[in-house]
């Protein structure tokens, strides 16, 4: 088993192996997009279940391997998260697509396309900063929130008289609140409160550069530094302390260098002759 442990090893430590699969991945979103259209289905149809299938094998066989490079613990494959999201994508996709589950079936083929995240390194770093962030914008959405009701109360108040089809009650004032947050013809909207009060634009200008301007920096500051933190400790787990098995290794091969040295300077039998007489 260690040989076999060794041979699975070199394709999966292997550039080409991943370039490989990540070329597997996107061959097979784009046969899962030719599937959308009724004629290429209708004349290419068994082609592309074909290819569906062979890219289920390509995943299964990378699991497989992946778990018996780490023999005698294959589990530990189970300690990577990415690791447990491709094998249920596996999973899922071995669902038969019939019956019930015809709807799994399609939605777990549909999560290949997903599957580039986890092949891609650069998209897993990504996805490791959003996670990391959350807690920090689930902070900045609940402020976004108070700011929201309070200026949604107001706007009800102010005009939902003569402008009761974006503040007539307080969940409309939310929806154009949430409207004029993404800055799409929120200038009619404040035209028409302007006609009745014309200090209103206070409210709005004030609103804008609050929900838009602040909050979406505040946002993208708060990615940006959960990036530099998944960054900085990738390099500390690519620069971390050598495992016993490099060490060993580093072991052997400074033993064999010594003994290359040895040998060139042991003088021969000849010169050892000479030296004596």
């Amino acid at each position: 088993m260690k040989n076999l442990a060794n041979f699975a090893s070199k394709p999966v430590n292997a550039t080409w192996f991943e370039y490989f699969i990540i070329g597997v991945i996107i061959v097979n979103g784009i046969i899962l997009g030719l599937e959308t259209s009724s004629v290429i289905s209708r004349l290419y149809g068994d082609w592309l279940y074909l290819g569906n299938d062979i890219a289920l094998w390509v995943f299964i066989v990378e699991a497989a391997l992946k778990m018996l490079a780490l023999w005698p613990r294959p589990q530990r494959y189970f300690r990577d998260g990415w690791n447990v999201f491709d094998f249920l994508i596996i999973v899922f996709a071995l669902v038969p697509a019939t019956g019930q589950f015809a709807m799994i079936a399609r939605l777990a083929r549909l999560l290949r396309v997903v599957r580039l995240i986890s092949a891609i390194r650069d998209l897993r770093l990504i996805v490791a900063a959003l996670v990391r962030s959350i807690p920090s914008v689930g902070h900045v959405m609940m402020l976004m929130s108070i700011v929201a009701y309070i200026y949604a109360i107001m706007g009800h108040q102010l005009f939902h008289e003569h402008d009761p089809e974006h503040w007539g009650t307080l969940g409309r004032s939310l929806l154009t609140l949430f409207n004029i947050t993404t800055l799409d013809n929120w200038t009619q909207i404040m035209n028409t409160a302007m006609e009745h009060h014309p200090w209103s634009w206070v409210y709005f200008v004030s609103f804008v550069v609050v929900g838009t301007f602040v909050v979406i920096n505040l946002f993208i500051a708060i990615i940006i530094n959960s990036l530099d933190e998944a960054k900085a400790e990738r390099a500390s787990e690519v620069d971390g302390p050598v495992s016993q098995a490099e060490l060993l290794a580093e072991i052997r091969a400074t033993q064999e260098a010594l003994k290359r040295l040895e040998d060139k300077l042991r003088p021969s039998d000849a010169q050892s002759d000479h030296l004596a007489d």
